[in-house]
């Protein structure tokens, strides 16, 4: 038996006596008096959490929904009577921090599956209304169908699983084809921001391209906008049109001549760059024309001039990242390679021998074994690791922080990728080689190998191959700087960020919160201090020359504070419109968030380059509260206008700031209206 088939079964096991002591609970629930039952729950909400973590869990509970019901799980909550329950409500409750509400949410759902699915007949809800308000349901969490993970999903840490489980059992059970056109409207997005990891991506339009091909299924005019979804990863070119799988697409390439190679060429890369997504037959066409038409590698990349310049002289390199690094499973890859090839970044001397480096190296015990799990053990972990570097030096605003607490490395990454790609690329090799990174504070030499831990307990492994290696020693690191700062007053961010980022990161230091109190601290000094530093109207016209690292207050929809997070700042300039905006990198996966009081950030149509989010500048700096600068480049504190100030700092009081006045302050409020 192997080590896969021990899991499962453990897991299969473990279900069981779950299922078992559920059982228990619930007819414990069922034989008390109605006074008592509030006493008997808890244990019967913290099996079904436990239960609901489990990949199969979701159908164990869901036989269980009449009886739950029945037995008053739901007696006294706003979920005792669900023909009045709302679809919008529901990404409130599943994101909520809150397990007991997390779980009673996930009850209802599960409910509901059960009427929709004919399996419970309730006397409120029909079969049809069940359906429908479910179907509204996935609608709304789309995000929960990725497996995308923002701000609430690690608040909640591993209670997301729960959500996550509910809404893809949903999905599965309801069927794809009702939600087929948001679906489509959502991966376009997400794939719009290029992320690095697109796995959730392909799986849901693999789930598109099976629900199309059902033989019953009816989808009329749904989903027009799937095919070139599908066929960018089933068929983008002639030869590959019906998905004949690799070995057979393999044997059409030998017997293909000049111009139907060209043919291929040129439909490989139109799909690449359209979808951002790179087709398994992508990389077997590469490999096979390396060999002998190696001309066609750039019309396959579908590089410019540029691209093409760069191609000749590295010729050698290219050849043998492909051969070591590109497979049809790393396929992803050739993305990263076209883009990074367009940046030029290999002319920068150090580049060409670290990546040679890459090629070549050997890779440490664990981080061969982080590798091999997150990915599976074909091809070697090595090429896996090729295939994240040429992403990360390709698509430097993909990089995302998965399920972690960790969007200090994650935006560490970016920068270094964005800005100093060799140094990423030796981080890499130290990670990857050595098992050990050691960077330095303030002179002090500090070991990943010797930190006592870092922010998060466990990095998790929805990660793109360079971060999977390298963010649990950033991490480790990033946390040993913050303990070198105790006992210093101020924000420990002040002497952190510029030894863990490097150089670049300005040493000038702002921040709007008391450190102590967690009260606001002269917040027009610091919005103005803000834009006699970013905004060009104020300081001179000045382009921002190196990305910057700033903190920022997450808000919720409804414009509540959720929790503090890492950006980079990229630049601020006019959009299309004339309006002034900043353009900045979130580590967050899904960069296009609304946090409420109408601020919502556009990912694209407002100038936004590929992996840039923004928002007007008065909009964006109502939502910051650290930046950093160059002390030596301050300039006086800008004259902004009295509206505009006053329109920032009520955003900023109607938000994250709402109970954050101090006691001394509050006749100073801004109106509560804008202006």
């Amino acid at each position: 038996m192997s080590d896969h088939q021990s899991d499962n079964t453990a897991q299969a096991v473990n279900l069981d006596k779950l299922a078992q002591r559920l059982d228990d609970a619930v007819l414990a629930l069922e034989e008390s008096r109605p006074f008592a039952r509030v006493g008997k729950l808890p244990r019967v909400f913290d099996l079904a959490r436990r239960i609901l973590m489990q990949p199969e869990g979701c159908a164990v509970i869901e036989e269980q929904a009449e009886r739950l019901e029945k037995a008053g799980v739901f007696e006294g909550t706003d979920w005792a009577e669900p023909a009045i329950l709302l679809p919008s409500l529901t990404t409130q409750s599943l994101q909520s921090p809150n397990a007991d509400t997390v779980i009673v949410e996930a009850l209802s759902e599960l409910r509901l599956l059960a009427v929709a699915r004919g399996a419970y007949i309730h006397p409120s809800v029909s079969a049809e209304q069940a359906h429908h308000y479910l179907t509204q349901v996935l609608a709304i969490n789309l995000g929960l169908l990725f497996g995308m993970a923002g701000e609430a999903e690690r608040e909640q840490g591993r209670l997301a699983l729960v959500s996550q489980h509910i809404v893809q059992h949903v999905a599965r059970h309801i069927g794809y084809e009702y939600v087929i056109d948001s679906l489509v409207e959502e991966i376009w997005r997400i794939l719009q921001q290029r992320p690095i990891q697109v796995g959730d991506v392909r799986k849901m339009i693999t789930q598109i391209a099976i629900c199309r091909a059902e033989p019953g299924a009816d989808l009329g005019s749904a989903g027009r906008g799937a095919d070139r979804l599908i066929s960018s990863l089933y068929g983008p070119t002639r030869g590959s049109s019906e998905d004949p799988g690799t070995v057979i697409y393999q044997q059409r390439l030998d017997s293909m001549d000049g111009q139907a190679l060209q043919s291929e060429a040129t439909g490989f890369a139109r799909s690449m760059h359209d979808t951002g997504l790179v087709s398994p037959y992508h990389a077997t066409f590469v490999r096979h024309i390396l060999q002998e038409q190696d001309n066609l590698l750039s019309e396959a990349l579908g590089l410019s001039s540029t691209g093409r310049d760069c191609l000749l002289c590295y010729r050698e390199l290219v050849h043998a990242l492909v051969t070591e690094g590109i497979f049809p499973e790393t396929a992803q890859g050739l993305y990263g390679m076209a883009l990074m090839l367009e940046r030029g970044i290999l002319y920068q001397p150090p580049v060409a021998p670290a990546l040679w480096r890459q090629v070549r190296l050997n890779l440490c015990h664990q981080a061969r074994e982080r590798l091999q799990l997150a990915n599976g053990y074909e091809p070697q972990a090595g090429a896996w690791l090729i295939q994240g570097v040429l992403s990360m030096l390709g698509q430097p605003l993909g990089v995302g922080q998965g399920n972690n607490p960790t969007c200090q490395s994650a935006r560490a990454l970016s920068m270094w990728a964005y800005n100093d790609p060799d140094y990423l690329l030796q981080m890499v090799a130290w990670a990857a080689r050595d098992n050990e990174i050691i960077m330095h504070f303030e002179g002090e030499p500090v070991s990943s190998a010797h930190s006592l831990g870092g922010v998060a307990s466990e990095v998790t492994f929805d990660l793109d191959p360079v971060s999977l290696v390298v963010v649990p020693h950033l991490d480790r690191i990033y946390a040993e700087m913050g303990r070198m700062c105790i006992g210093r007053e101020g924000d420990p961010h002040r002497w952190v960020n510029p030894e863990f980022h490097g150089w670049s990161a300005g040493r000038g230091f702002a921040i709007n919160v008391d450190v102590a109190t967690g009260n606001l601290h002269d917040l027009e000094g610091f919005i103005r201090h803000f834009y006699a530093s970013y905004h060009p109207y104020y300081n001179g016209n000045q382009p921002l020359i190196h990305p910057q690292p700033a903190g920022i207050a997450v808000t919720d929809r409804a414009a509540r504070f959720i929790g503090w997070h890492a950006i980079t700042i990229l630049r601020v300039a006019l959009d299309p419109e004339g309006e002034m905006r900043a353009y900045f990198y979130n580590p967050n996966n899904d960069s296009g968030q609304s946090w409420g009081d109408d601020v919502q950030v556009s990912t694209e149509g407002c100038g936004e380059r590929f992996g840039e989010a923004s928002l007007p500048f008065e909009q964006f700096a109502s939502r910051l509260y650290i930046f950093h600068f160059d002390p030596l480049e301050r300039g006086e504190l800008a004259d902004v206008g009295t509206d505009e100030l006053q329109r920032v700092t009520a955003r900023v009081y109607r938000s994250w700031g709402q109970n954050r006045v101090p006691a001394g302050e509050l006749q100073a409020r801004p109106p509560e209206s804008e202006g």
